[in-house]
């Protein structure tokens, strides 16, 4: 296994199970949205808010397409499915993992959507709009789908560990 690649929505343990995966199997770990911040030298939600959601969307396509990395767990941001190159190309360096939630639980964890920074490409987008438009692309993407529903960190990570067969 090259390395496991940690999609879906904001709030959904990417960062957090990831961290836990990589030291569990002896990888390395990469947060993608970290790169896209070092890259910028602003926080997520400055880049978004200063150059738009769209200028956004095309940073994150290029950090994460040109990405390598070898035996890492690589956390993506939520909106990584927007950019097809980027997906392709995370597809190719490793297996994808969704991370699935139910609405109501990722509602309950998205405290402030716009601090975290979010990518709403809409005025007025809610939680349940981005759920509606990110799920299916998730699921296109997806080697493996983890549902992560009433289950704790370590019980997502060893599931995660079985799934990719480390």
């Amino acid at each position: 296994m090259k390395n496991v690649v940690l999609i879906g929505m904001p709030a959904s343990g990417k960062s957090t199970a990831g961290v836990l995966l990589a030291k569990a199997i002896g990888y390395g770990f990469i947060d993608t949205d970290l790169l896209i911040q070092n890259r910028e030298r602003a926080l997520l939600c400055d880049i978004i808010r200063d150059k738009g959601a769209e200028a956004f969307l095309k940073i994150e396509e290029e950090v994460n397409a040109s990405l390598w990395a070898e035996r890492c767990v690589i956390s993506t941001g939520g909106s990584v499915v927007y950019g097809e190159s980027a997906m392709r190309h995370l597809k190719e360096i490793g297996r994808v993992v969704y991370l699935k939630l139910s609405e109501k639980t990722l509602e309950k964890r998205l405290k402030n959507i716009f601090r975290r920074g979010v990518v709403m490409r809409k005025a007025g987008e809610t939680v349940a709009d981005l759920y509606a438009e990110r799920v299916p692309l998730y699921e296109k993407y997806a080697d493996v789908t983890i549902d992560c529903e009433g289950q704790t960190v370590e019980q997502t990570v060893r599931a995660i560990a079985e799934a990719v067969c480390l």
